[in-house]
């Protein structure tokens, strides 16, 4: 008996150390975590996509409504059209045109001068830091296509994910997860909240985030749309507040 616990105990630290080493050795999962954590330079940190709004009228007070809000720019906001332009960018990123017209679509594609300002400072300075820490020769292609034209984060980050062979549906996951982790911080600062109140409010949206990535895979384009003017008329509103920490 003793000697079959021994070999059970090697077999299991040898499955362990393998599969250690797998996943240290996957360029695709590194590439995907330094993309979509909040220290990757692109000034996500400065952005709140309305929600500085929402606190400053006293409708965000809790960590409650910090989730709520977050989901609803995931589920039927700005974020869940980058989802589903993610998925259409993703899966054309090896037909130019056919990329360059979601590219353009992406562009166009918000309600206010300070969401544009948040996709599309975002989207120009991701492809400055991966063409230089990560170079493609697909990026260097988009970037000469596309110098001095606006260029959304989402499309620009699923330009890369396919490029450096990132699976579509980790990538798309990582994407939301990134986007919900940067509003809820923002979240957490202005309330403010507590750093353990922001992790509960982004648990509570990791429940939702496999549905809505789920339903971005399977939407078409002529189907694309928002359906949150609340969260539209915060973004304009904070245009004109008083006193901003955010710029959108």
């Amino acid at each position: 008996m003793a000697a079959i616990i021994m070999v059970m105990r090697t077999i299991m630290t040898m499955a362990t150390i393998t599969t250690t080493t797998t996943m240290l050795a996957d360029a695709a999962l590194h590439r995907l975590l330094a993309w979509t954590s909040p220290a990757y330079p692109v000034g996500s940190f400065t952005y709140s996509h309305g929600l500085e709004t929402a606190v400053e009228d006293g409708r965000v007070r809790t960590a409650t409504d910090v989730a709520a809000y977050v989901e609803a720019v995931l589920a039927r906001g700005g974020g869940w059209v980058d989802a589903v332009l993610f998925v259409h960018a993703y899966e054309t990123a090896g037909d130019a045109a056919a990329f360059d017209a979601i590219a353009e679509l992406a562009g166009a594609f918000r309600g206010s001068s300070e969401t544009a300002l948040e996709s599309r400072q975002q989207g120009g300075s991701f492809l400055s830091v991966t063409r230089k820490a990560w170079p493609h020769p697909t990026l260097d292609a988009f970037a000469a296509r596309w110098e001095g034209r606006p260029m959304a984060h989402t499309v620009v980050m699923a330009l890369a994910c396919a490029a450096h062979a990132i699976p579509l549906e980790p990538a798309l996951h990582g994407w939301l997860h990134a986007t919900a982790a940067n509003l809820v911080s923002a979240g957490v600062r202005l309330v403010p909240l507590g750093q353990t109140d922001g992790q509960l409010a982004l648990a509570a949206l990791s429940h939702a985030i496999p549905a809505i990535a789920a339903k971005a895979t399977i939407t078409s384009l002529d189907d694309l749309g928002t359906a949150a003017p609340d969260l539209e008329l915060a973004s304009l509103a904070h245009e004109t507040l008083y006193t901003r920490l955010f710029r959108s």
